[in-house]
């Protein structure tokens, strides 16, 4: 007999994960948002009641200290924690789950594809297959893990420094850039670049659909010029040996580990974000012509994000263990329960609310005033989320991902039992 192992039982879900991803779920709008992603349009204006020029550029100042790459990085710490929470169950029910692990991370595949149409800076896509190479890595020690993750993230500097030394091995990136630009001139009919935003403020649905084909190619363009590939796996590595080593439900013994996190984020994460937000705002374009200034914001990049990414996971750990702490941080768990169907929707309701084919407020609308756009949408999130799973076991997405994975539909109204674990003959 081979055991097959279930989909997790809400009664197991760390409710402190889903609560952090909540947390993730919200930054990760914001930072999309007032860094031009979801927020952007073609169509910039000079004068408009939703730009505060002083106030929209200090606060894309402060965003770079403490949203920027912060958010997308605890993203990836819970993405290989709960790789780690998976394979965990499967020893512990006495079964393999390394088969339902990859069959779910081809689904996330599909997913991620369907959503990398409708937004080309989804990251869906690109975690399933960084996922695939995480396995492996499950044979590694803890402390081997932590050294190797380590490395992986400081390693941009060292990329980028070779860069600036022979530039052909910025290839990939540029490879990947004129592939996109022929398929979006062949899909489009637009020869000329300079064309395309014209072409984008007034097209359709469809014309949108259709350049996003080609956008794939630039959207993996970018994530190999700004290194996101180590950044992202080194992540996934510190994130896995904290749920393999059942770090958070020891909380009480690795207190001091918490600690020193906190402090050694604090005392080197700010100073260093305050510096890659002075090199990003005032030597920005240098980064991306290879300049010497870009390699300063990459050190700054490397030693600030990861570091201030990890004390805000600290500190939400030990907050969480407060009465009062546990009670209203629970409030955004339903919003992490149901994250992809959240992610997912972040980019439905800002392709119509700032695309010309939608409402066409793209580029009219300051940062200021797309932070509160930011909030509003996540509060509706947080108010339908929490409805949504008082009748159902899943969000839309999670129960989709889900049937999928184990080939079976899964309960979806919460008054359905959901199997703790299904036998089959081998």
């Amino acid at each position: 007999m081979q055991s097959v192992i279930a989909p997790i039982q809400n009664k197991d879900r760390e409710v402190f994960m889903d609560v952090l991803r909540g947390f993730a779920i919200f930054g990760i709008l914001i930072a999309n948002l007032t860094a031009g992603g979801l927020g952007w349009g073609p169509n910039k204006v000079e004068v408009s009641p939703f730009l505060l020029p002083e106030l929209d550029k200090q606060l894309d100042f402060w965003y770079t200290i403490f949203i920027d790459g912060k958010f997308y990085s605890i993203f990836s710490l819970l993405f290989g924690w709960g790789i780690a929470l998976q394979i965990q169950r499967g020893i512990n029910k006495g079964g393999d789950s390394i088969p339902i692990i990859r069959r779910r991370l081809m689904f996330m595949l599909l997913l991620g594809f369907v959503h990398i149409l409708i937004w080309p800076g989804d990251i869906v896509l690109f975690y399933a297959m960084l996922g695939f190479l995480l396995l492996p890595f499950r044979r590694f020690s803890d402390k081997t893990l932590l050294i190797t993750g380590g490395v992986l993230i400081l390693m941009p500097i060292v990329l980028y420094a070779a860069k600036l030394q022979w530039p052909v091995l910025n290839a990939p990136a540029e490879i990947l850039t004129t592939i996109g630009t022929s398929v979006t001139k062949k899909i489009t009919g637009i020869s000329n670049p300079a064309d395309f935003d014209s072409w984008w403020a007034s097209t359709n649905w469809w014309g949108i659909l259709k350049a996003n084909i080609g956008g794939i190619f630039h959207r993996f363009s970018y994530l190999f010029f700004v290194s996101r590939i180590p950044k992202v796996f080194g992540m996934f590595l510190i994130g896995f040996v904290l749920g393999r080593s059942n770090f958070y439900k020891n909380i009480t013994q690795n207190r001091k580990v918490v600690y020193w996190v906190i402090g050694l984020g604090v005392l080197i994460g700010l100073p260093a974000n305050y510096f890659l937000a002075y090199y990003t705002q005032y030597f920005g374009a240098d980064y991306y012509e290879l300049k010497q200034n870009g390699l300063y914001q990459t050190i700054a990049y490397a030693l600030g994000v990861a570091p201030l990414a990890l004390t805000y996971v600290g500190t939400f750990m030990l907050c969480f263990q407060t009465g009062f702490g546990k009670k209203w941080m629970s409030v955004i768990a339903p919003v992490g329960k149901m994250a992809f169907s959240n992610y997912m929707t972040h980019s439905l309701v800002c392709q119509f609310v700032f695309l010309a084919a939608g409402l066409n407020y793209g580029g009219q609308v300051g940062t200021a005033y797309l932070t509160l756009f930011g909030i509003g949408l996540f509060s509706c999130q947080i108010l339908i989320s929490t409805l949504w799973l008082r009748y159902f076991n899943y969000g839309p997405l999670e129960w989709l991902w889900r049937s999928l994975t184990y080939w079976k539909l899964q309960p979806m109204w919460r008054n359905a039992s959901v199997p703790d674990l299904v036998s089959s003959a081998s």
